[in-house]
């Protein structure tokens, strides 16, 4: 028996192309494990596919599974009718082989030549061999009938001796040719191809008439024994995957409790909805690592698995069908922001404009993210506004100050530390507004920037510990 060939590395189009291919094959009727092992592997891709894709191309993805589901239901209902037909087979082929039977019982009553009993019987051999499989559960006693007659036949019958000696030597020919293969099938690796053919092997002599009586005995007893060899490795094979697919069992529970630990918890961002969800992908990949469990209990804990993972995934497209809602309200508040600095630009009230810009990027600080494909373009955008006002600022306050040192000399304005403290408190408010602007600029700025602006705080702050102390030399 072959082993079923691992899809897990196809995509979904080689998939549905290869479930396509296998459905149009001749022997696909007989191929029912290939079928099933494209489908799970199908789905399985289905589902790491659709975890990856925004709504539109879900939607693209909805098409493919309808394609594959009509594929795969029209195998089914061929499948269906072709199994209906094998088992109106069967119980056509029970009605032969009784109606064989009875020939064959009636045979056995008649007390006529030889030569007119023995090609009969022979006749009746080749009908027997000529049905195909019956039902299981009329398998046992119909052959047993059969073989009884076939015994009663080569016994009771009064033939030709030398017609019967040549027939038992044939078929001790045939039986000692079934009990070297099956003596050969002991020594096969492949346990499960092993004994699938000893079956064979069996119908095969269950087929053949009686040999002579002193070799009945010991021909059974050697076919006995290369079969008891090949039951003994076929069941120490299924021991010993009993056992381990009862590990891979306990470790698939394993990692359903995990999962559903996981994905009972609270996940309020976009941050740890991506770390959990690559954990999830870790534990997928571990569970893709683990065999089979039991037969009894293997989709029973695949739907527990798969129904954890489709919870996380519903959650997830909830979440971030919310999040968008919310990326954009954000992007909407941060373009009314953008407006407001737009039009405080311009002002030259210095203070008051300077106050209003400083709460505008506080404003903006506490708005969360928006749109990946708008946020570049909204933040320069609002940087420029800002920009041009500190920038229009700056230069205001330099083209003063040439004007105010005039009026000074005059004795117009102010005294000496007068002029000190003013100079001081100027400072004080430029050295916050740098300080909030290397905070709010530090984003998409070039480390040269950076640090021009911090040098800039620095020499501002040295400066303002010079004026401190020239106050209080006045002071003093």
């Amino acid at each position: 028996m072959s082993e079923t060939v691992d899809y897990s590395g196809k995509s979904l189009a080689e998939l549905s192309e290869l479930f396509h291919q296998f459905a149009t094959s001749e022997d696909r009727l007989q191929r029912a494990k290939d079928a099933e092992a494209i489908k799970s592997a199908f789905y399985k891709t289905l589902l790491k596919e659709r975890e990856k894709l925004e709504d539109a191309a879900l939607e693209m993805m909805d098409t493919v599974e309808e394609n594959f589901k009509a594929l795969y239901a029209s195998y089914k209902k061929e499948k269906a009718e072709f199994n209906k037909r094998q088992d109106e087979q069967k119980e056509d082929n029970l009605k032969a082989k009784q109606l064989v039977i009875k020939d064959l019982k009636a045979l056995l009553e008649k007390d006529e030549d030889v030569s007119t009993t023995l090609p009969a019987f022979r006749e009746i051999q080749d009908r027997w061999r000529g049905i195909g499989i019956v039902p299981i559960q009329n398998f046992r006693d119909l052959n047993n009938t059969y073989q009884l007659y076939v015994e009663q036949f080569y016994d009771k019958l009064q033939i030709n001796r030398e017609l019967r000696d040549l027939d038992f030597k044939k078929n001790l020919e045939i039986k000692t040719g079934l009990c070297q293969k099956a003596e050969q099938l002991a020594e096969n690796e492949n346990v499960v191809e092993a004994f699938k053919e000893l079956q064979k092997l069996h119908d095969s002599w269950k087929d053949l008439g009686p040999v002579a009586k002193q070799y009945r005995e010991e021909i059974w007893e050697r076919f006995k024994a290369a079969t008891a060899l090949v039951n003994k490795k076929y069941q120490s094979y299924f021991e010993e995957r009993k056992g381990e697919q009862e590990a891979n069992l306990a470790a698939k529970v394993a990692l359903c409790e995990k999962l559903e630990a996981i994905v009972s918890q609270e996940i309020a961002d976009s941050k740890l909805w991506n770390s959990v969800s690559k954990e999830i992908e870790g534990i997928q990949a571990e569970w893709k690592k683990i065999g089979y469990a039991t037969k009894k209990e293997n989709q029973k804990v695949y739907d527990r698995f798969r129904a954890s993972c489709d919870k996380f995934y519903e959650r997830k497209r909830e979440f971030y069908a919310s999040f968008k809602e919310d990326l954009e309200a954000n992007y909407q508040k941060k373009a009314a922001l953008c407006e407001e600095a737009e039009q405080l630009k311009l002002s030259t009230e210095w203070k008051k404009a300077t106050d209003q810009f400083i709460a505008l990027q506080k404003k903006w600080k506490e708005i969360g993210a928006v749109p990946r494909k708008q946020s570049d373009a909204i933040w320069k955008r609002f940087r420029a506004a800002c920009d041009e006002f500190f920038d229009a600022k700056e230069k205001s306050f330099k083209a003063s100050r040439p004007v105010r040192q005039a009026k000074n000399a005059a004795g117009r304005v102010l005294s000496e530390k007068d002029k000190l403290v003013a100079r001081y408190k100027t400072l004080e408010q430029e050295i916050a507004t740098q300080e909030n602007n290397i905070l709010f600029f530090a984003k998409g700025s070039g480390n040269a920037l950076l640090d021009q602006m911090r040098q800039k705080i620095e020499d501002a702050k040295q400066e303002l510990k010079t004026l401190e102390d020239k106050i209080r030399s006045i002071e003093d």
